[in-house]
């Protein structure tokens, strides 16, 4: 990493490498302990709930309620064994998701991200993947779906501070994929209607591994 001003070193809760990127790769065996176990495991909503397919609420106040809930969603993700988790699948009602996901180069990445916006890139960045994907709000489904193997999401870290993070391969679709669930879209929303009806047939025939909030 370059060497920095230090107030702008130190300014968020991650340092930042020389082009503004959070450097999110670096004690995340820590950091994760660290948030998961100050929370509670709380059951995922599934697909169904209407907090999932509307807008969340922008996050504007960086207080202690929020920092308890990155924890509790820190600990929900890891009981779901997921890599990323939208505040409005565990029911909350704001624009915040966490990630603990690998990229394509074996590289661990752990972080927080409030009001996400992914960056819309020229066209020499866009080359599309049409890998698999699933989501904890679709238990046991999973589809193929294009997305760019290229991500960069612009935000707030959980105190409030501007954040920038990138990711390639699998850690870029997760950027897109929690982005995506904060502004009220699943991923089986961008799949055709005969992928969609599959990927639903999928879940209704298996039963999820972790704890979900059941549909009325």
């Amino acid at each position: 990493m370059a060497q920095q001003d230090t107030d702008q070193q130190h300014a968020g809760v991650l340092p930042v490498d020389d082009e503004g990127f959070v450097i999110d790769t670096e004690d995340c065996d820590e950091r994760e302990a660290a948030f998961r176990e100050r929370g509670t495991s709380r059951p995922i909503t599934v697909v169904g709930n209407p907090v999932l397919h509307k807008e969340c609420k922008d996050v504007t106040e960086f207080d202690e309620a929020l920092l308890k809930l990155v924890d509790d969603m820190f600990a929900s993700q890891r009981t779901a064994e997921g890599v990323g988790l939208a505040a409005n699948q565990i029911g909350v009602d704001l624009k915040v998701f966490v990630y603990d996901c690998m990229d394509d180069e074996g590289k661990r990445h752990v972080g927080v991200v409030c009001n996400p916006k992914v960056v819309d890139l020229p066209a020499d960045k866009r080359r599309l993947d049409d890998s698999n994907e699933g989501c904890l709000s679709v238990p046991t489904a999973y589809a193929p779906l294009a997305r760019p193997d290229y991500a960069e999401v612009t935000g707030q870290d959980e105190k409030g501070h501007p954040v920038k993070v990138r990711g390639t391969g699998y850690f870029a679709r997760c950027l897109q994929h929690e982005t995506d669930h904060l502004y009220g879209y699943l991923y089986i929303d961008r799949l055709s209607k005969r992928e969609r009806k599959d990927a639903l047939r999928q879940m209704a025939e298996n039963e999820p591994r972790y704890p979900v909030v059941a549909n009325d």
